[in-house]
């Protein structure tokens, strides 16, 4: 646990990349390799480096649990991983399986856009969503005005100019996973 705050755990994690025999540049005999998997988090999009049990082997987009007590697949959580330790299928798989994590939960990401509020006198939360401009920001804020938004398809109906906010939400996502450390985190 890190001073000063609590360390936030992920519980499931879906599946971006299985390697049966772990990394192609792992020097070591075959036989003494593990089975990896790359894998995301559910709640806060934590890259992470499992080992599967022997015998299993998970299938892309599978959820597989992670949290204390028995594991069904997982042996142990290896490490975090940085964006570009992913393998080439992990980065492709990546935006499909946010997408997937951004529907099921859909309710808190459109909350995001009915409370966002500004950051500084100058900058406000809903700009930092990729595309998103000074004009598109008062467009969302004036018809939050008018209510609130139900879901992505209520708000896309609403704010003209904003086509696919599931797909803006994925994309800053994505962004605040390529930076390792960026000057504001909305869902990492």
């Amino acid at each position: 646990m890190k001073k000063g705050r609590p360390e936030k755990l992920e519980e499931y994690v879906y599946v971006l990349d299985f390697l049966p025999y772990g990394y192609f540049d792992d020097e070591r005999p075959i036989y003494q390799r593990k089975p990896l998997v790359q894998a995301i988090g559910e709640q806060y999009f934590t890259l992470l480096e499992l080992t599967v049990k022997e015998g299993k082997s998970p299938g892309l987009q599978d959820r597989l649990y992670i949290g204390s007590g028995e594991r069904d697949v997982v042996e142990r959580v290896n490490r975090r991983l940085k964006f570009e330790e992913l393998t080439h299928g992990a980065q492709l798989e990546l935006p499909h399986v946010i997408g997937h994590i951004v529907k099921q939960n859909e309710g808190k990401y459109v909350d995001f856009f009915n409370n966002a509020t500004p950051i500084t006198t100058r900058l406000h939360a809903l700009e930092l969503l990729p595309g998103v401009g000074k004009k598109l920001m008062w467009a969302i804020l004036e018809e939050r005005k008018k209510g609130e938004f139900k879901d992505f398809e209520d708000l896309a109906n609403r704010v003209k100019g904003l086509h696919n906010p599931m797909q803006l939400i994925v994309r800053r996502i994505i962004a605040e996973l390529k930076d390792p450390r960026p000057k504001y985190r909305l869902f990492t």
